[in-house]
């Protein structure tokens, strides 16, 4: 290795700040994904943003942004939150990996979250994300039950992992794989009978499901569902996982969405916002009876590890994390603002058939779109159509991103959906400026035609450039 011949093409830090959004999207393309370039580029969603703070962002021209994807729900204190940088702060120069020793940060975290999640929940195993959550929550209930099959539901998504892709229920993401984890079985999400005829099989260790569908399309599930849930899972002894990774945290208007039907849990994966938006961590928590099944023996201890899990700069943003959300009442606020937005959108619906359904709990929102039955197809030819076609709903986010400078995204399984799911710092008036920008779009674009031709335009326009 000559490092003088490498070092002359070297970027640094600093070199790295001055770059121009071509060179940004250069990179990117060239390095990383080129594929995701092209396909952002399509709709001029690959913006170099220089800047963001609380739910703000900027752009490299000074152009401001309001946030309403808000880290597809990673962003619950907003970005850059000042509290939990400062907090962070405090634990700069400890030891942050320190495999030889036993983590202070970790174990108050741990405590902490104890203290915050629904019943006797107790102990936790710190990861990094939430796809390593689901897989440590999956190999927790077959170690602990001595049982080998694991229920999940159809339209889920908890993750691109191996275990987390076995029990996520769009084929998109699983068909390229194959063969995933062995074992797994799909029913409907919402359907109690087609759960307890799965149960019966037996050898069930675990049952796995998030309490609202978040990729899948923001899907609430019948009233009562969690509950019954809960009580057929006690009726075959099978471990019940809720995957709160993009609901906890106060999301929902509840601390963890399980809570507003007063479920507990055996195991409970969480990951998203508990870094403040600024460090990755993971993690899931457990019944006492059942960690020690699994993990209570020394022969058994380190079965399961993460080397980056548990460290110390990550749990200090979880601890301050935690601390911001009870300070300033987050799930409460998320459930006023939520209804709030619930109502005016709903009365967009009823106004503009463009708008098949809104539904969503707190500050986790879904507008779905009509299918647009191939009206996009005479715009643009091969490729280009069936992109237009797969992520419909991005036409909409492209229009409120470049028009009226607000950041939206559409649901990975169901792509005629966009998700509002802002920082939960997110204010009235911000939120009465996203109603205007969608009234304003619907307003202009009375039809499928008249947004395709809009978008197509663009769409044609950004792949020639």
């Amino acid at each position: 290795m000559d490092v003088k011949e490498i070092y002359k093409d070297f970027l640094t830090i600093d070199d790295a700040l001055s770059l121009k959004r071509e060179d940004v999207r250069q990179n990117y393309k060239e390095y990383i994904n080129s594929s995701a370039v092209q396909l952002l580029s399509l709709l001029d969603f690959d913006k170099h943003f220089v800047k963001a703070e609380g739910t703000k962002v900027y752009d490299e021209a000074g152009n401001e942004y309001i946030d309403f994807l808000g880290g597809y729900g990673a962003l619950n204190v907003g970005h850059n939150n000042p509290d939990i940088i400062n907090e962070i702060k405090k634990v700069i120069g400890l030891p942050n990996i320190l495999q030889a020793s036993i983590y202070n940060m970790a174990g108050v975290l741990a405590r902490n979250l104890s203290l915050i999640t629904p019943g006797d929940l107790k102990r936790t195993f710190f990861a990094n994300s939430g796809a390593e959550a689901v897989e440590g929550a999956l190999k927790l209930a077959r170690i602990a039950s001595g049982k080998s099959r694991i229920i999940y539901c159809l339209n889920s998504f908890h993750g691109k992992s191996f275990g987390a892709l076995s029990v996520t229920g769009r084929e998109k993401y699983r068909t390229p794989f194959r063969p995933l984890l062995s074992e797994t079985y799909p029913v409907p999400f919402g359907d109690e009978k087609a759960l307890e005829d799965a149960l019966k099989m037996g050898d069930v260790a675990a049952f796995i499901l998030e309490p609202i569908q978040g990729e899948g399309g923001i899907i609430v599930p019948p009233k009562g569902y969690l509950k019954k849930v809960r009580q057929l899972c006690d009726k075959y002894e099978v471990y019940l996982i809720i995957d709160e990774i993009q609901t906890g945290f106060g999301r929902t208007g509840y601390m963890f969405a399980c809570e507003e039907e007063g479920v507990v849990p055996d195991i409970m994966c969480f990951a998203k916002s508990l870094g403040g938006g600024i460090i990755p961590i993971g993690g899931y928590i457990t019944k006492d009876e059942i960690w020690k099944k699994a993990y209570g023996s020394i022969d058994k201890a380190f079965l399961h590890t993460s080397t980056f899990g548990g460290n110390t700069i990550a749990c200090a943003a979880g601890i301050a994390t935690i601390k911001y959300i009870l300070e300033n009442d987050l799930p409460n606020k998320a459930k006023e603002k939520g209804e709030y937005l619930l109502k005016r959108l709903n009365d967009l619906k009823e106004k503009y058939p463009i708008i098949k359904e809104v539904r969503g709990k707190g500050l986790m929102i879904g507008i779905e779109f009509k299918e647009p039955k191939g009206v996009l197809d005479f715009l643009t030819l091969g490729k280009l159509s069936e992109i237009s076609k797969e992520y419909f709903a991005s036409l909409v986010a492209g229009k409120l991103m470049n028009e009226y400078r607000i950041i939206t995204a559409y649901t990975l399984n169901n792509p005629n959906v966009i998700r509002i799911e802002p920082p939960l710092t997110i204010s009235y008036e911000e939120i009465d400026k996203l109603l205007y920008s969608l009234e304003d779009i619907f307003k202009k674009n009375s039809s499928f035609l008249s947004l395709g031709i809009e978008s197509g335009r663009q769409i044609i326009k950004s792949f020639f450039k």
